[in-house]
C-alpha cells in the first residue's frame, strides 16, 4: 500500500516558494493535494488530483550550460524542447541537470521544486502557452502542494520572461 501526505495548512508559509509569493502581494491560492509516495510524474499527478488540464498545470525543470543554470516551466501535457530553451538563453545547448544537483541548488525535492524561492537565484523561462491561462499552476515547493497565479505574475515575482521552449 503507498503511503500518502497531508496537505499543507492554508495560509501558511511552509515553503520558500510561498514566502516569494507572500512577500511580492500577489494574488496566489494555495492547491495542496494529497501525494502518493509512489508517484512518478508529479505533474500529471497534481493534474489529476487537482482536476485540472495538463495544459494549466506547469513542470519546473532544471536545465544547464557550462555550469550556468535556469529553469523552465513548461505545461505537464508537453516535454521541453532544450534547443529553444538553449536558443531562450543565449546558450549552444542544454541539457536537463543531475537531479541531485536540481535538488541541491533549487533547495526543493524533484517532484516540489518550484520556479520561486530558489537558494540559488536562476532565471526563469516559462512557456509562451502560459499567457493562454488567466491562471496556472505551478509547485509550491513540495509534492503535494501547487499554486495558482496568473502568470504574469509568476514572471514579476521571478524575474522570469516567456520563451517559447515546450515541444511541438
Amino acid at each position: 500500500m503507498s503511503k500518502k501526505k497531508k496537505p499543507a495548512a492554508e495560509g501558511s508559509a511552509s515553503t520558500s516558494a510561498i514566502a516569494a509569493l507572500q512577500s511580492a502581494g500577489v494574488d496566489f491560492g494555495l492547491r495542496p493535494y494529497d501525494h502518493d509516495d509512489d508517484a512518478r510524474s508529479f505533474g500529471s499527478e497534481a493534474a489529476e488530483k487537482l482536476g485540472r488540464d495538463t495544459d494549466q498545470v506547469f513542470k519546473t525543470l532544471m536545465i544547464t550550460h557550462d555550469k550556468e543554470f535556469a529553469v523552465a516551466v513548461v505545461p505537464v501535457s508537453s516535454s521541453l524542447n532544450t534547443k529553444r530553451a538553449a536558443a531562450a538563453m543565449g546558450w549552444k545547448s542544454a541539457s536537463m541537470a543531475d537531479p541531485a544537483t536540481a535538488e541541491k541548488r533549487s533547495g526543493f525535492v524533484v517532484g516540489g521544486i518550484s520556479p520561486l524561492g530558489h537558494k540559488t537565484p536562476v532565471t526563469v523561462l516559462l512557456d509562451s502557452s502560459a499567457a493562454e491561462h488567466p491562471t496556472i499552476l505551478v509547485s509550491g515547493g513540495k509534492r503535494g502542494l501547487d499554486v495558482e497565479l496568473s502568470p504574469d505574475d509568476l514572471l514579476m515575482v521571478t524575474k522570469g520572461r516567456y520563451a517559447q521552449i515546450k515541444a511541438d
